[in-house]
């Protein structure tokens, strides 16, 4: 009877507790629960084991049914409880570069390593005595042991998922009970008699399995931390076991044939562990290997076009130098600048601009030996390091320039960009402070003169082949001391009006003469300070002189001139510039209305808004203000149309109607009728003809500047003579003179 009651009370605990995981499966659905249904699964089977047990406990009263088909049922549950923690290791595993089968193969060596040396340690004398009439019955004690194991391994040993470690814990609780019960109901078998003890056991291994099902998985987190120590913890009992069977054979003692069985299994174990552990270790150095080599390409590559990069080019050209230096190597470098590259962006996207980037990194490559190194500096910068020949570089460069100048098909539009491209090759009389930074710098420079003057073309440097000739240096050098005692003077060309040759104003335009490179196109040294930062020194020592020569310009001209002194564009909205300009009116006593400030078009205005904003405070001040090159550079009428300003000077390249008489007179026409309106004054640059003066007069404008009229010379040289310019016809009206 009373086996009858213990059976019925651990069915009714089976039974309630796979209720009670069906209840929690079924309300929480999904890939990561398959544990729980797992161990839903299990305890289902063990009931019904644990039912058919009690059929035979009614049936045949104190028979003996071990083993049985009820023993299958009860077999189902750790098997379902193994399948259950393999999935929580998957589960642990499914971030990139991990590997759940791998760990799953190395859990079940560790827990079987484990299991074993225990096993083999406490058969003897613990084991034995009380299980030896047991059967087969013994398994089920040993398999709750091996799912404790796995349990400790897995909370100890592994990174285990945080939120599922109280999980982990109780199926670890109920596992470790399941084993007791089934331990106490070997022994009972053993003993021929039963008692409470297993049956408290076995309810209470269940009810934590449910709970363990049912409970929520804790807050998400990062796996714990594994400690090196943790790592050991297999290897203990394996080796508290081979300590054990050395001792029994030290005291002559023999090992029965299953504790020699037990030996093997383990040593098997254990090798195949290691073998495990090697092949980890192999491939871990393999990827290691392919890592770095994926970290160095990435370090020294451009991600966008596969091209070097800045400092993949600078390494190897500092090598090239080098080279050059000690044993005569020609090197070249071709510094590449797309043209117009920010239409790109902004009419097609920066997709569009990131595929004509890709697609321009392979042309160059195609114009280029297989050695020579071709690198994207950044945005649509690109460099070309051409080691071993000198004489066929230009060749390169123009193959380039052709390359470039073909369409390109992005976002099916048509897209042309065009290149302008800066060489640089040092010769035999470099000197040995030659370096990589100074041939970037040459070749840079000789770049943006060619920029400067039309894009798309080919401009070698020529500089010189010394350092001590590098243009950035020598630029820094003169700015830092007086600008005027390194070389620097202030020319003045005069500007007119067209219908009598009557200077009205005077355009201040820096000159150099280096002590050691000679004089320096302004073209270049202008670009250089700009892109180094030091155009502001530049402006500020031209604005300064010109509003000091401001009385000796009147006394020359005989009334007071107008004074237009060139500003970058990048300043405008800078404090330093209003200041700058605010100090000189102040220090020399000018009338702010006979100051012109002409922003050049050559360099884009980032934020229209605060350049606007500064423009009007400058006009508080009575400064007025000028676009110079209109027509030329960067949003003309955008610039026209945000700033307040006095004056617009046209372009060369607008001003020469000669060439296409209709075609430049209407767009001529256009622009004097828009300034008409704005009441804005117009200037026409770059007359050199009497010609071209007299058919711009007829065209409205009234004012004008260029070689016809004078060449930029210094103040003490006095006024430049005015060639006689014919009157414009009376229908022509003249255009209104600067307020």
């Amino acid at each position: 009877m009373t086996v009858v009651l213990d059976g019925g009370v651990q069915l009714a605990a089976g039974l309630g507790a796979a209720a009670a995981c069906w209840q929690a499966t079924r309300s929480r659905p999904g890939p990561g629960d398959v544990w729980r249904r797992l161990i839903l699964g299990g305890l289902a089977a063990w009931s019904a084991g644990q039912a058919v047990a009690l059929g035979y406990d009614l049936a045949d009263p104190g028979g003996d049914h071990v083993p049985s088909a009820a023993d299958v049922g009860r077999l189902a549950l750790p098997v379902c409880a193994l399948l259950a923690l393999l999935a929580i290791v998957g589960r642990a595993h499914r971030q990139p570069g991990g590997s759940p089968r791998r760990e799953r193969v190395v859990l079940v060596l560790d827990t079987l390593l484990v299991s074993g040396s225990l096993l083999a340690l406490t058969w003897s004398a613990l084991l034995r005595p009380h299980l030896a009439e047991a059967g087969p019955a013994v398994a089920y004690p040993v398999l709750g042991v091996f799912l404790v194991v796995m349990v400790l391994l897995l909370l100890l040993t592994r990174p285990t998922p945080p939120p599922l470690r109280r999980n982990l814990a109780l199926l670890g609780a109920g596992f470790l009970a399941l084993a007791g019960a089934d331990l106490v109901r070997v022994r009972e078998l053993a003993a021929g008699g039963p008692g409470p003890a297993g049956t408290a056991l076995a309810v209470a291994a269940v009810a934590l399995l449910a709970v363990a099902v049912r409970l929520p998985e804790g807050a998400d987190g990062p796996p714990a931390r594994t400690h090196a120590a943790a790592l050991l913890l297999p290897y203990v009992p394996v080796a508290a076991t081979g300590a054990f069977i050395a001792v029994r054979a030290f005291a002559g003692r023999p090992l029965t044939a299953f504790e020699a069985y037990l030996g093997w299994l383990g040593l098997g174990l254990v090798v195949a562990r290691q073998w495990l552990t090697i092949v980890d270790h192999s491939t871990l150095l393999a990827r290691l290997a392919e890592g770095r080599l994926r970290f160095m390409h990435q370090a020294h590559h451009d991600p966008l076009t596969g091209l070097a990069n800045r400092t993949l080019f600078k390494d190897r050209l500092a090598h090239a130098v080098e080279r050059h230096r000690r044993q005569r190597l020609p090197v070249a470098v071709l510094f590449v600048d797309l043209d117009d590259f920010k239409q790109v962006n902004d009419q097609l996207g920066h997709a569009a601009g990131d595929r004509l980037l890709r697609e321009v990194g392979d042309r160059l490559l195609g114009c280029v030996r297989r050695d020579d190194l071709v690198a994207r500096l950044g945005g649509d910068e690109f460099a070309i390091l051409i080691e071993g020949q000198a004489a066929d570089v230009e060749p390169v460069g123009q193959r380039i320039l052709a390359a470039l100048r073909e369409p390109f098909a992005i976002e099916s539009r048509v897209v042309t960009v065009g290149a302008s491209v800066g060489l640089v090759i040092p010769d035999d009389g470099d000197g040995d402070g030659l370096s990589a930074d100074a041939l970037m710098r040459r070749a840079d420079t000789a770049m943006y003169a060619g920029k400067r003057r039309g894009k798309g073309a080919l401009v070698r440097y020529a500089g010189g082949g010394r350092t001590d000739l590098d243009l950035p240096l020598l630029l820094a050098r003169a700015l830092a001391d007086t600008p005027a005692s390194s070389g620097f003077e202030v020319h003045y060309q005069p500007v007119v009006r067209l219908t009598d040759g009557a200077t009205v104003a005077v355009e201040a335009l820096a000159r150099w003469r280096d002590p050691v490179a000679g004089v320096i196109d302004p073209d270049v040294f202008v670009i250089v300070a700009e892109r180094t930062g030091m155009v502001a020194a530049i402006d500020d020592f031209v604005l300064d002189r010109a509003c000091a020569d401001a009385p000796l310009l009147a006394e020359r001209h005989g009334t007071p001139v107008d004074l237009h002194v060139n500003v970058s564009a990048g300043r405008l909205g800078e404090p330093e510039l209003e200041r700058a300009v605010a100090a000189a009116l102040r220090r020399h006593a000018l009338d702010p209305h006979r100051l012109v400030l002409e922003i050049t078009e050559t360099r884009r205005i980032h934020d229209l808004t605060a350049a606007a904003a500064a423009a009007t405070r400058l006009r508080a001040l009575g400064v007025r203000l000028a676009l110079d090159d209109f027509g030329s550079g960067f949003n003309a009428l955008a610039q026209l149309h945000a700033l307040p300003v006095d004056i617009v000077k046209l372009d060369a390249s607008l001003t020469a109607v000669e060439r296409e008489p209709d075609r430049a007179g209407a767009l001529v026409r256009s622009v004097v009728a828009i300034c008409a309106e704005l009441r804005v004054a117009v200037v026409a640059e770059g007359i050199e003809r009497e010609d071209q003066a007299g058919a711009l007069a007829r065209l409205g404008l009234d004012l004008g500047q260029g070689y016809l009229f004078g060449a930029p010379r210094p103040v003490d040289r006095g006024p430049a003579p005015i060639a006689p310019v014919p009157a414009p016809s009376p229908a022509a009206a003249p255009a209104t003179e600067p307020a």
